[in-house]
């Protein structure tokens, strides 16, 4: 049995450590066909049901709320019961090419919970707010059996729209006027 497959099946059955390594995957540039054959798999194995959750992007200027707002919703829906992924696209250090911000550490609450996963994406200097990979992660996480994914966008300006075709709703935080 291919390592992709067994990969897939784990991610099927819900396994959180299995959907790290799933979203690692995909994200590398140097495993593309591993990565490939992963999403293949995983889209001719997964039932109907998995694909009926709900996608929410969040987009808004540097210190609006979005981390505080996706926290609050997100708990508010794992007490209604489902199962919340988040992916935090952030700026991407120049140095590392990995996330500088780590949007993780500011949902304590919901990090802490059992049916809630975070994962902060660095951008990579891809424009949209979104990362080059985030609607893959999006299908593996529904994959995984989260029926709520929440797309936080590295930023809000003019060109921040991509996420708005990778959700069902799109929410834009405006600070108030001073």
């Amino acid at each position: 049995m291919s390592s992709s497959l067994r990969l897939a099946q784990s991610l099927l059955r819900g396994e959180r450590r299995a959907l790290s390594k799933a979203i690692t995957l995909v994200e590398s540039t140097r495993r593309r066909h591993e990565a490939d054959e992963l999403l293949e798999l995983v889209l001719r194995q997964r039932d109907a049901s998995t694909a009926c959750g709900l996608r929410v992007g969040i987009s808004g200027a540097p210190g609006t709320g979005k981390s505080t707002l996706i926290e609050s919703l997100g708990m508010e829906l794992i007490g209604k019961g489902h199962h919340v992924a988040v992916m935090a696209v952030d700026p991407s250090s120049h140095r590392s090419g990995g996330s500088v911000l780590g949007d993780k550490t500011r949902m304590h609450k919901l990090s802490a919970e059992q049916h809630a996963f975070i994962r902060p994406s660095p951008a990579q200097g891809v424009l949209g707010g979104v990362a080059r990979h985030t609607e893959d992660v999006a299908l593996l996480c529904e994959s995984a059996g989260y029926d709520r994914i929440i797309v936080e966008t590295v930023g809000v300006g003019q060109s921040e729209v991509v996420v708005a075709g990778l959700v069902d709703l799109f929410i834009l935080l405006i600070p108030p006027a001073v």
